[in-house]
C-alpha cells in the first residue's frame, strides 16, 4: 500500500474572474515521470503571507527589499489583489534565479532567458496563475504538483502559498539548476523531481492544486486522476494549431474537480512552450 503524505488537500471551488487582458509568456517546457529520485530542495522562506510587501527596504542594489516592493506594487496596479500572492512574490529573489548578465532586468515584468532554450516567466504571468490557483483561498493550499520546475523561481514562490510542493521537471540540465538556485533558501516543504511531468507524481496524490508551465491540446487524463476532488487545475492549453507549431494559440485552462465531475473555464490568450513526454 502506498504511503501517501499526511497533509490535507482541500482548495475552494469558486470559479475566478476571468480577465482577458492578461498575457503569457514562454515558460520551460517541462516535466516528466518522477525517478525515485527526490532533492529537498533546502529551506528557510519567510512565511509571511498576511502583506502586500516586504515590511520595511533592506540591503541595497537586487538584495534590497524595496526592489521587490515595486515590482509588487506593479503587480498590484495590473490587476494581482490576492494579498497572500503578492506577499510570497515580494518575499522570493527573482534575481537568484536568473543569470548574472540580466540580473539587471530580474524584476521587470518580462520573460528571460534560463537555458536550454527556457524562460523564466515574466511576475505579471507567475502572479495571475498563482491567484488563480489560490482561487480567493483563507489560508495556506495544501498539497500542490507544480509541472515544469525551470530555474525553479515558481516553485519557490509557491513554497510560500502551500504546505507542501512537489515540482517535476523534465530536463535534466534544469532540474539541476534549479536544485542549486534553491539551496540557499533551504525549503523544507519543497520537493524536486526529475521525470516526466506529463504522468504526475502519483505518490503525492491527491493534490488540492495542480500547475503547469507548459502548454498541449488537452489536460493529460493523470493530472485530472491526481486533482482532489474541490481542488484546481491551472494550465495553458492549446486552442488553435498543434503545439509549438507556427500560428498555434494557447490560452489558460482553469479546471475543478467537483463530487460531481469536472468544469471548465477557458481565460485569457497566453504563449508557453509545448507540454512533451519523457525525459532529456
Amino acid at each position: 500500500m502506498k504511503q501517501r503524505p499526511s497533509f490535507p488537500a482541500r482548495l475552494d471551488t469558486t470559479l475566478a474572474k476571468n480577465r482577458p487582458n492578461a498575457h503569457g509568456v514562454p515558460a520551460p517546457a517541462k516535466a516528466a515521470a518522477p525517478t525515485t529520485q527526490t532533492s529537498a530542495a533546502p529551506a528557510g522562506v519567510s512565511k509571511n503571507a498576511n502583506a502586500a510587501k516586504p515590511a520595511a527596504p533592506q540591503g541595497h542594489g537586487m538584495e534590497s527589499s524595496a526592489v521587490r516592493a515595486r515590482m509588487v506594487q506593479k503587480l498590484a496596479a495590473g490587476g494581482i489583489t490576492d494579498a497572500h500572492v503578492l506577499a510570497a512574490m515580494g518575499t522570493i529573489e527573482r534575481h537568484r534565479f536568473v543569470d548574472s548578465a540580466l540580473i539587471n532586468q530580474a524584476y521587470e515584468d518580462t520573460s528571460l532567458p534560463i537555458g536550454l532554450g527556457q524562460t523564466i516567466s515574466k511576475p505579471g504571468v507567475v502572479s495571475r496563475m498563482l491567484e488563480l490557483l489560490r482561487n480567493g483561498h483563507s489560508g495556506k493550499l495544501g498539497r500542490v504538483l507544480e509541472i515544469g520546475t525551470g530555474c525553479g523561481y515558481q516553485a519557490a514562490v509557491l513554497s510560500c502559498l502551500a504546505t507542501e510542493v512537489y515540482s517535476i521537471e523534465r530536463l535534466r540540465g534544469l532540474h539541476d539548476r534549479a536544485r542549486d538556485n534553491l539551496r540557499h533558501l533551504r525549503l523544507p516543504n519543497l520537493h524536486l523531481l526529475f521525470g516526466d511531468g506529463m504522468v504526475g507524481y502519483p505518490k503525492g496524490a491527491p493534490y488540492a492544486a495542480i500547475i503547469a508551465a507548459a502548454g498541449g491540446e488537452a489536460v493529460p487524463q493523470a493530472w485530472v486522476d491526481q486533482l482532489a476532488v474541490g481542488g484546481r487545475l491551472v494550465a495553458p492549453v492549446v486552442t488553435m494549431g498543434a503545439p509549438g507549431a507556427a500560428g498555434s494559440a494557447q490560452a489558460l485552462l482553469v479546471l475543478d474537480k467537483t463530487a460531481q465531475g469536472v468544469r471548465q473555464t477557458i481565460l485569457e490568450a497566453v504563449h508557453f512552450v509545448p507540454l512533451k513526454s519523457g525525459v532529456a
